[in-house]
């Protein structure tokens, strides 16, 4: 899918870039090319700019409108002005016109409508040219007959050649359906992986997976390891006072240096709540939830990727429990709600988080099947809750590491007032091995949120709305989302990686990871399932490379 930006100004050329980054399409930016070079070229899509100062992209759209060759290729306008400059830009022949400043959500929809209603032109003129095709070689095939044929075999080989050239545009016409056919049974995922959007996503879904995670925090609270260490500690400690208080009891220093131990070790689990207590109270309110709404399109005809439906509405399902996708028919948009965590570093409201939470799609074997087999994935939208506000705020990429899966966000608006810019440290005496750590995040996304809001919150919230976005909204409405902590120790320090054993598990990807100081050392990126829970961070190196 290739744009052109021509002629666009600095300012413009940034703004549509950083709109469309992500989505599949490979963009140039150009200036002052003729209508041969831009032929040459071939874009599939024109963005040009039309400003008081600089009207000669007009000149340009109106000489490929009328050329045979490039008449074909899509033009968006983006022009400064009001409903006048807008009529002017639509009169020169361009497709479809936005004033600047525009808004990122629309101006990326209207470049999906231009590939959406280039795809049947396209598809048409390839027949048309293959109809001609077939019908030049059926006349080279009669004037290459020999003179000495006579007239009676000319009569019957014509229309015979005539036959087999129209065999082939219907061969060719067929195969266009084949080819639907063929997509739709290669475009599969898997249902659990496809949390689909408004109109698909079922309460009694939501509220199933609410009592899971509700059921999953009652067993955590009840096997939590430091409350059993706590309560063995204790116990401990008063049998030993007990033996030191007994009548005829011996060997009172080494009951002494027992009780000493012991007393240290609860003292410094106290201290180390109490640290937890502080982070939590000072930088939670700089932690967010981050809602990546993912979209597809088809490569080879640029169309939507679409959720195969029955007369129902609801999704179609193969034994395997496959959702059949197509590019054809009434189904909503393949959509995937993918949820992480993000946090604040800087006052121009830059969110650190993960690569795989940017961009869904990246390391995710599951989705990549899905690409191979002919999908691009981009993402349609980013909006970053944070607790206690009621709304949340749009954002979009600032930059992705290459070196390690870490990467940054941009808030379009201002972060709340309660939100502290959370300190990174990136010194290697900060990650040392069984040093205190505490995480925050969102582990589980909503799912999380409705268990610990309660069944009868879930259930009034679930039965309100339709849609994940509208569920997350709902949240934020009544102030509920809210990060949960927990605490751990640092179990190796590795060059690319720092390990330990803070609980999480999907959707707390990107938490940050704080030492005892209160200051950032990594942020989280996997878990080590089968290894006692531990988990592993990014070190905050990365992501200071990644800021500067």
């Amino acid at each position: 899918m290739r744009i052109l930006l021509l002629g666009l100004g600095a300012d413009s050329a940034s703004e549509v870039r950083s709109t469309l980054d992500g989505q599949g399409y490979e963009i140039a930016l150009e200036k002052g090319l003729t209508v041969s070079q831009i032929e040459l070229l071939a874009p599939e899509v024109l963005i040009a700019e039309a400003t008081p100062s600089d009207l000669s992209c007009c000149g340009v759209v109106t000489q490929l409108k009328a050329g045979a060759n490039t008449k074909f290729i899509r033009i968006l306008m983006v022009v400064k002005g009001g409903a006048l400059e807008r009529a002017r830009a639509l009169d020169l022949g361009a497709d479809d016109v936005i004033s600047s400043p525009f808004e990122p959500l629309e101006f990326a929809a209207k470049v999906r409508t231009q590939f959406r209603e280039r795809a049947p032109e396209e598809e048409l003129r390839g027949r048309l040219n293959e109809a001609v095709q077939k019908e030049h070689l059926a006349e080279l095939a009669v004037d290459s007959l020999s003179a000495g044929t006579v007239s009676a075999r000319r009569f019957w080989l014509l229309p015979a050649i005539l036959i087999v050239a129209l065999v082939a545009v219907i061969a060719a016409i067929a195969a266009s359906f084949g080819y639907r056919k063929d997509r739709s049974e290669t475009l599969k995922l898997r249902a659990e992986i496809a949390k689909l959007s408004t109109g698909v996503v079922q309460q009694g879904d939501v509220l199933r997976r609410a009592q899971q995670q509700r059921d999953a925090l009652q067993a955590q609270a009840q096997a939590r390891p430091e409350a059993e260490t706590r309560a063995t500690l204790e116990a401990q400690s008063k049998a030993l006072r007990d033996k030191m208080a007994a009548p005829g009891s011996s060997d009172d220093s080494a009951l002494r240096q027992q009780l000493a131990d012991t007393q240290s070790r609860l003292n410094r689990l106290e201290n180390e709540g109490k640290i937890a207590q502080t982070i939590v109270k000072k930088y939670g309110p700089s932690v967010c939830l981050l809602h990546v709404v993912v979209e597809f399109l088809d490569k080879s005809s640029g169309k939507p990727i679409l959720l195969a439906v029955d007369g129902l509405g609801k999704p179609k399902l193969d034994e395997k429990g496959m959702v059949q996708l197509d590019t054809e028919g009434g189904g909503p948009h393949l959509q995937l709600d993918v949820f992480g965590t993000g946090f604040l570093v800087r006052k121009d409201g830059r969110l650190l988080t993960n690569h795989h939470v940017a961009e869904p799609w990246w390391g995710n074997d599951e989705l990549q099947k899905l690409i191979e087999n002919g999908a691009s994935a981009y993402a349609l939208s980013y909006t970053a809750y944070f607790p206690g506000d009621a709304h949340g705020i749009a954002a979009k990429v600032d930059h992705i590491s290459t070196q390690a899966d870490v990467a940054s966000l941009r808030l379009e608006e201002t972060a709340p007032s309660s939100a502290a810019i959370l300190d990174l440290d990136d010194r290697s005496e900060s990650s040392v091995s069984g040093e205190p750590v505490v995480l925050i995040g969102y582990p589980t996304g909503i799912d999380g949120i409705l268990a610990r809001a309660g069944p009868d919150v879930a259930e009034r919230i679930a039965g309100d709305v339709s849609g994940v976005g509208q569920i997350v909204s709902k949240l934020a409405t009544e102030k509920l989302i809210r990060p949960t902590t927990t605490q751990g120790h640092i179990g190796d320090v590795l060059k690319d990686k720092i390990v330990y054993d803070a609980a999480t598990t999907s959707g707390g990807s990107g938490g940050p990871l704080f030492d005892h100081d209160g200051k950032v050392i990594g942020v989280n990126f996997a878990i080590l399932n089968g290894f006692g829970g531990s988990n592993l961070a990014v070190p905050v190196r990365y992501a200071n490379e990644l800021l500067k």
